[in-house]
């Protein structure tokens, strides 16, 4: 039976488990196996997500499981997102995960955020969650590499206030080297900037995606959809395998004065 929910569309028998690790057929349906698993959750600023322009000094639960699609060499979260966690997490259901919401709302919490690892490959869960959520008037926030299919997408699009959508080049090449698709990352923004809030984070490589063309292209298609979207650009560290040195404070300077050519709101993270 196929999985719809990325573009990796991955033929599974009964019982075999997709290539994210976080789908699975059972008896001839596709779940998502890490339904209310949660390996990792923390009260954190909501400029952390990174979401500059959303409701900024506020904090959000945010909560993450296990699983990714893709395989980012240099993935800060590698622990969760690139592993099978499924016998070690906790699990909650929609209505405890809502009523923690609830209780921290009273040390500025304003909602959930689904991230850390890649939280579309259980977007059941957020569905659910935020079914919940909205009834309560928390707002809901998904972290996510935009690798998803639309068909997933429309079904958390009532339910989610704000997006912050990994673009991480701008060419197929390099998204080939991240096990991905650039096609299906664009639609994904598409889409969601029509029905909710949408910020866009890049991760700024040396050598790898960060000429001037192809920043200019990104910001580009950005402007396309709207130039007010905000655009982080942000700077890179060795992690996991990819040893390549830190990106330079004077590149993402240079790469920001490019992408303000076509938008409105450019910010350099991790500097």
């Amino acid at each position: 039976m196929k999985c719809e929910t990325c573009f990796r569309e991955c033929e599974l028998r009964d019982g075999q488990v997709g290539w994210c690790k976080a789908r699975m057929n059972v008896n001839g349906k596709i779940v998502d196996r890490n339904y209310g698993k949660i390996s990792s959750a923390a009260l954190d600023p909501i400029e952390k997500k990174p979401l500059h322009d959303f409701h900024p000094g506020s904090m959000i639960l945010s909560v993450g499981s296990y699983g990714c699609n893709l395989a980012c060499p240099f993935c800060q979260n590698h622990e969760i997102a690139q592993e099978d966690l499924d016998a070690r997490c906790e699990t909650i259901t929609p209505e405890e995960l809502v009523e923690k919401a609830v209780e921290l709302v009273p040390y500025g919490n304003i909602g959930i955020a689904f991230t850390y690892n890649e939280p579309m490959m259980s977007w059941e869960f957020i569905r659910d969650t935020g079914k919940l959520a909205k009834e309560k008037g928390l707002k809901v926030v998904v972290v996510t590499n935009g690798s998803a299919s639309l068909k997933a997408l429309d079904e958390v699009l009532p339910y989610v206030d704000a997006f912050n959508i990994d673009l991480k080049g701008f060419t197929q090449e390099y998204y080939q080297y991240l096990s991905g698709d650039l096609e299906t990352v664009k639609r994904f923004i598409e889409r969601a900037a029509s029905k909710a809030d949408v910020e866009i984070t890049t991760l700024v490589v040396p050598h790898k995606n960060d000429s001037d063309e192809e920043i200019e292209n990104l910001a580009k298609f950005i402007a396309s959809i709207d130039p007010n979207i905000p655009l982080h650009l942000t700077r890179y560290f060795p992690r996991w395998k990819e040893k390549e040195a830190p990106t330079s404070i004077e590149s993402l300077k240079h790469l920001k004065e490019i992408a303000k050519k076509y938008l409105r709101r450019v910010y350099l993270g991790n500097v």
